[in-house]
């Protein structure tokens, strides 16, 4: 198995976890969404203390607020994704995907996360930056409605090899994306206290 193929069953796999959190508990949200959210508030330079954002899983699922508390496995769980998540972010390798369904599920369920994803990302900047996006460079405001633009895409693509190719390429462009934004809104880590650089 190539590293390639290593990294994206690894993807798939975390996907299958957060959709198993997501049938356990009864929720009618998608799990994409909740990860778009979360990126979208991290990209935007928010971090989210670990009561407000099991408060924001717990409405975003549509479960009661003492569901986190009362599960055994939901909040160890979210906080664990929640790192995760934060530390692909600030991956130097680029390594950072969205939570999407692999190449089993069929294309218009695998367009239909992606679409919920960049839903959620959008709500989570918009939650975090609000007004101060619009200040934001221009190739940061074109990508949003770019963003924007991909949220509104129909569901009811007929599977074939061109719609697969689109598929991946727009995936890859909100990755991207989604990246452009972290680095746009996130100043780099302060480097170690001993003062020494590299050139």
């Amino acid at each position: 198995m190539s590293e390639s193929d290593t990294a994206s069953a690894a993807r798939a796999a975390e996907f299958e976890r957060w959709a198993n959190v997501f049938t356990a508990h009864q929720a009618f949200s998608h799990p994409s969404e909740l990860h778009g959210l979360l990126c979208g508030r991290l990209a935007t330079g928010a971090r989210i203390d670990e009561a407000e954002w099991l408060a924001m899983v717990c409405e975003h699922m549509g479960l009661s607020e003492q569901a986190a508390e009362a599960s055994s496995d939901l909040a160890p769980f979210m906080n664990q994704a929640y790192q995760k998540t934060l530390a692909l972010l600030q991956s130097a390798d680029l390594s950072f995907h969205p939570l999407l369904p692999d190449d089993d599920y069929a294309l218009n369920q695998r367009l239909e996360a992606l679409v919920a994803w960049v839903r959620g990302f959008l709500d989570g900047m918009a939650l975090s930056a609000g007004a101060s996006l619009g200040q934001a460079p221009e190739e940061i405001r074109e990508l949003i409605e770019d963003m924007v633009a991909i949220s509104q895409l129909s569901e009811d693509e007929e599977a074939d090899e061109d719609s697969e190719h689109q598929l991946l390429e727009i995936t890859e462009y909100v990755r991207l994306g989604a990246l452009a934004v972290f680095t746009e809104f996130n100043p780099p880590e302060a480097p170690a206290a001993d003062g020494r650089t590299l050139h």
